[in-house]
């Protein structure tokens, strides 16, 4: 029905209802300003950008009994008041409401630093609110907070569950009351025994994305090669021997406990190495030493045509044939989910799992030494390339 159809109905009961009794007259007027309500809510939501959908007006129709309220007449006057229309709760839709009732507020927990790392945290941060059903609160961490002073604050803003990210978030975190939920993020380097009773995402990249690139790029490389600190990485190497298997490759880890030893062990890998191997960086501080231990790779990588490959941004620009590297929004979506997980009880949730929102960079000029030719639709799949065009 046309406006002017819609107005002309209304005009036309009006008249009618003058040749009727004065309670027939009250009632059919009383109708009437429902009916004109109606067609004002219709009109001016159809002129403005947040216009009702015919949804919403069928549910107004469905309240006509409820109109007749003083309340909801008070209600009126002020959406008008701030330029606002009445819209119902969708009540086809109970998963929202659902979303929309879960008690408590999630906290987002992260070391006051500078650059890099602040903008850092701040996309994580993003992608946690983006992602998250429940109101998000941001806690910077200063080198004075105390978990006593940390868990008062939590409970004025009635936290139930935090994202610590960074070792300093995740040491205050585990002072925190019982009964306030733990996810872990930004971190590295997570000890076995420690990540078993824990939830959260690794900073460390999955060997098996790793892996799978690394076959995609050189499908003739049968080996990968490794040098790692025990302490720091066994349980990663023990994934990593999988992973490797999956793509039909053989990891050689070389064991290394000092820098001494891991720039001997890198030595003996190169010289035993071959044009189906390749070398593996993981994220270890010992073995992944900047000063002296990238300097020796990237010498012989480069003489030998042995390509490497890192979970360093920094080493594709230094040389490295490709790295992973986090997407921070991505891995911010990924905390807020398992925050969720762990606030429902979800059993399913518990462990600390690695990185797998990645991005990827990529060094031409590295793939163009070893013989290796990136097209340009094909360098359209990374996310970073170097040297910059």
């Amino acid at each position: 029905m046309s406006e002017h159809s819609y107005l002309t109905s209304c005009h036309t009961r009006s008249s009618s209802s003058r040749k009727g009794s004065s309670w027939s007259s009250g009632v059919l007027h009383y109708v009437l300003q429902i009916c004109c309500m109606l067609c004002f809510l219709l009109v001016a939501g159809t002129a403005s950008a947040q216009s009702l959908t015919l949804p919403d007006v069928a549910m107004l129709q469905n309240q006509a009994t409820y109109m007749s309220t003083p309340k909801l007449s008070q209600e009126l006057r002020q959406a008008r008041q701030y330029g606002e229309y009445l819209v119902f709760a969708d009540t086809a839709n109970p998963s929202k409401r659902g979303e929309a009732s879960m008690s408590g507020s999630l906290a987002v927990l992260y070391p006051d630093l500078g650059e890099p790392y602040r903008s850092i945290f701040a996309k994580i941060i993003e992608g946690v609110e983006d992602k998250s059903r429940i109101p998000v609160i941001s806690i910077p961490l200063g080198p004075r907070l105390e978990a006593s002073e940390l868990n008062a604050q939590l409970k004025r803003n009635g936290v139930k569950v935090v994202i610590a990210l960074g070792r300093q978030g995740m040491k205050l975190a585990t002072g925190l009351d019982r009964d306030i939920s733990v996810v872990v993020g930004g971190v590295l380097n997570i000890p076995e025994n420690e990540s078993r009773t824990m939830t959260g995402v690794s900073l460390m990249p999955d060997p098996a994305l790793l892996f799978a690139r690394l076959k995609g790029l050189l499908p003739n490389v049968k080996r990968v090669l490794v040098v790692y600190d025990p302490k720091n990485n066994e349980w990663l190497i023990k994934l990593a021997r999988e992973a490797a298997r999956q793509q039909g490759l053989e990891l050689v880890a070389y064991e290394a406990k000092d820098l001494a030893t891991a720039a001997h062990q890198y030595e003996t890998a190169f010289a035993n190495a071959d044009r189906k191997d390749a070398l593996w960086l993981p994220q270890d501080t010992t073995t992944v030493e900047e000063g002296s231990i990238l300097p020796l790779v990237l010498r012989e990588s480069w003489s030998r045509g042995i390509p490497f490959f890192s979970s360093s941004f920094l080493h594709a620009k230094k040389g490295a044939l490709f790295a992973l590297y986090p997407n921070n929004l991505e891995l911010g979506h990924s905390l807020a989910s398992a925050a969720h997980g762990a606030l429902s009880g979800d059993g399913r949730k518990a462990g600390v799992s690695l990185l797998r929102e990645v991005l990827i960079a990529v060094n031409l000029r590295t793939a163009s030494h070893i013989g290796l030719n990136i097209d340009y639709q094909s360098q359209r799949s990374f996310d970073s390339i170097f040297p910059e065009p």
